[in-house]
């Protein structure tokens, strides 16, 4: 297990690579009045979401000149993108329907990029076949120390710059993300984590009581569609974060959208999915308290209609 020294120490590692990314205020019509909310924009950090934390932290502490890292895209290009900041060569395994922006981008970076399947699963399983032939290590988008700890950085900075914050609404994936961050608050601020209904994997681990796998379906699969919650991250979350919030594809969709509309930020579906949990109604604050999410990916293929 992590601990928030580690976090702390990954600040100073990754330092140099990363941008400090800044918060936006706005009012946002939910279905209970207007509600004011502070957003975090990941979407601007380098590479176009929060993955690079994690990706460089990783690299940082592994010696060897071959990486292979596994991603639905955001991830992969995270590492494909700190592999050739870092002089390494990465081999990035993403499915074949990965967004073609986040698949281009990481061809620029220089990486060796492979499309298997159509689902994450697949992903998986390609990427550790060529581990165990090669020896060279896998970066995991989420069920790897180096990898949360590096993600906890943005947990932070939520502390620093929004410290007023009591609850912070998170997309999970494979819940290195949300799990981390969580760490870093250290209960300062409470993590709600909202996952699409077509990616339920920290949802449906909360019902069993431990991980389970899932389905990766619907609009914000490519960057949320985990085939089960991370085991390290379900350790970290069992006992920190509420019942998780479920959207829809149409509320991811229409957050999307609002959200290009009224701000003219630009963020891909799993980006959105929770500022769709407020503008949708699907998550209702119960008391007072002033509430933040993170835009944490923006990498659209197109913009939002």
């Amino acid at each position: 297990m992590i601990a928030k020294s580690d976090i702390e120490a990954a600040r100073s590692r990754i330092a140099p690579f990363i941008r400090f990314t800044p918060i936006f205020n706005v009012v946002i019509p939910t279905p209970s009045g207007p509600l004011s909310v502070t957003l975090k924009l990941e979407n601007l950090q380098v590479t176009g979401s929060f993955k690079p934390r994690g990706a460089f932290n990783s690299l940082l502490q592994i010696a060897g000149e071959h990486v292979i890292a596994l991603s639905g895209g955001n991830h992969g290009l995270a590492v494909a993108h700190a592999a050739k900041v870092l002089g390494k060569k990465a081999v990035i395994f993403v499915p074949k329907s990965a967004a073609a922006t986040k698949v281009e981008a990481m061809k620029l970076t220089g990486a060796e990029i492979r499309q298997v399947g159509d689902v994450p699963a697949d992903v998986f399983q390609a990427a550790e076949a060529l581990v165990r032939e090669t020896g060279w290590p896998l970066v995991h988008p989420y069920d790897q120390e180096p990898t949360l700890a590096g993600q906890g950085t943005l947990g932070l900075e939520l502390l620093e710059q929004a410290p007023q914050v009591g609850r912070w609404l998170l997309a999970v994936g494979g819940g290195g993300f949300p799990a981390a961050v969580a760490l870093a608050m250290a209960g300062e601020s409470e993590v709600i984590p909202i996952e699409p209904e077509g990616c339920p994997g920290l949802f449906e681990a909360q019902k069993a009581g431990h991980p389970v796998t899932v389905k990766a379906e619907g609009v914000a699969r490519n960057s949320l569609g985990a085939p089960s919650i991370g085991v390290l991250p379900w350790e970290i979350l069992k006992d920190r974060v509420c019942p998780t919030v479920l959207v829809s594809d149409v509320a991811i969709l229409e957050a999307q959208a609002w959200l290009w509309r009224e701000t003219r930020i630009l963020a891909e579906p799993g980006g959105v999915t929770a500022l769709a949990a407020l503008l949708s109604g699907a998550w209702i604050p119960d008391e007072e308290c002033p509430i933040g999410g993170v835009i944490c990916g923006g990498n659209a293929d197109s913009l939002p209609v």
